[in-house]
């Protein structure tokens, strides 16, 4: 296993105001940009050629990362005209690819924080002769996700749509969004137009005959498409819960990067991150939250499973609980903020503004 695609592309909707001036896989978790983590792993697990398929604000990722020699690898960028899905935008790249017809390429998401041993997966590709393998992750309600069956070699019977009903729950099974392809399996995907792998080439490829291998990982798992989500992986990353060798600092219960300043009797806890440059003040209480670049917790504030913008204020005694203020935004003295909860960047909320209890 040499190469791969990561598909990043995607606008991240569901992450907004995180995602308005940066693209999902680029938002910081445990201190760098979230892509670095998943590229670091791929090179960890013998990759050393990636070709990210770009689209929503693809014009961040070049700078960062350049020619990925930093990282001991080589990335290629291309980025989509019109979005095209995910089987579109693996067609789309596959020009750029090295392999040969019949050699393995992993295809990953750029939104999946997880522990799947790559190695394991390959192996299981080549070991089976399979067209396409899938990461497999159980779950206790797998009622959002769509199912993927297998028999007891772990080939793949079918691909069913999320469950409305119990009886359609036939597995915990789920597809974990992580792929090694055989390369002419890539080539033959419907080029110019959108395609979807999970709704039409996998579905399309079994109706064929063709071999779908699944291979069940269940360690460390997440779908970061939620801010609550997020900034849960991040705190994981920092805790040591989930693994990544990019993570800059050692794992414990926060992690402080180089130019951030914090009081003596602030407390961090439970994962939390504080951005370079970003100031935690005096009896500030920050846990399981993430502090971006430039940021200022101001005296007294308690901030809880939060994720605070890039030179974003929160105001003296504002209790802010899994809630995300976006970048440059202003949360005056003594508001409150509970789940849920999105400032957009650059507004201003007032001193006691909005409150889930009594000014008292």
């Amino acid at each position: 296993m040499t190469e791969a695609i990561l598909l990043v592309g995607g606008k991240g909707t569901r992450l907004r105001p995180l995602t308005v001036h940066t693209p999902k896989p680029m938002v910081r978790a445990a201190g760098v940009p979230f892509l670095t983590h998943q590229l670091a792993r791929a090179r960890a697990a013998g990759v050393d050629h990636i070709v990210l398929a770009t689209s929503y604000l693809a014009e961040v990722f070049e700078p960062h990362f350049g020619d990925g020699s930093s990282l001991g690898l080589h990335l290629e960028y291309v980025t989509e005209v019109e979005p095209l899905g995910t089987g579109g935008a693996i067609r789309n790249v596959a020009a750029r690819l090295h392999s040969a017809p019949d050699e393995p390429v992993l295809v990953f998401n750029g939104d999946i924080l997880t522990g799947l041993d790559i190695r394991a997966l390959v192996r299981t590709h080549e070991t089976t002769g399979a067209d396409v393998s899938l990461h497999l992750t159980k779950v206790t309600d797998p009622r959002a996700y769509g199912l993927v069956p297998t028999d007891e070699t772990g080939r793949v019977l079918a691909f069913l749509e999320k469950p409305q009903t119990p009886e359609e729950i036939v597995t915990d099974q789920i597809n974990a969004g992580a792929y090694v392809f055989r390369r002419s399996v890539i080539d033959a995907i419907p080029q110019g137009r959108p395609v979807s792998v999970e709704r039409e080439t996998f579905p399309e490829l079994l109706s064929a005959g063709a071999h779908l291998q699944g291979m069940v990982d269940s360690t460390y798992w997440l779908d970061l498409g939620t801010p609550a989500a997020f900034v849960r992986g991040s705190a994981d990353l920092v805790l040591g819960r989930a693994p990544s060798p990019a993570i800059p600092g050692r794992c414990g219960d926060r992690l402080i990067l180089p130019t951030a300043r914090v009081a003596p009797d602030a407390k961090l806890t439970d994962g939390t991150v504080v951005g370079e440059g970003a100031y935690i003040a005096e009896g500030a209480r920050v846990s399981g939250s993430t502090i971006l670049p430039g940021a200022v917790v101001e005296p007294g504030a308690v901030i809880t499973d939060s994720l605070i913008g890039s030179r974003a204020r929160v105001g003296e005694r504002s209790i802010l609980t899994g809630t995300v203020i976006g970048d440059g935004a202003i949360i005056g003295a003594d508001n409150e903020l509970r789940h849920g909860a999105r400032v957009w960047c650059d507004a201003k909320i007032p001193a006691g503004a909005v409150r889930f209890s009594s000014d008292q």
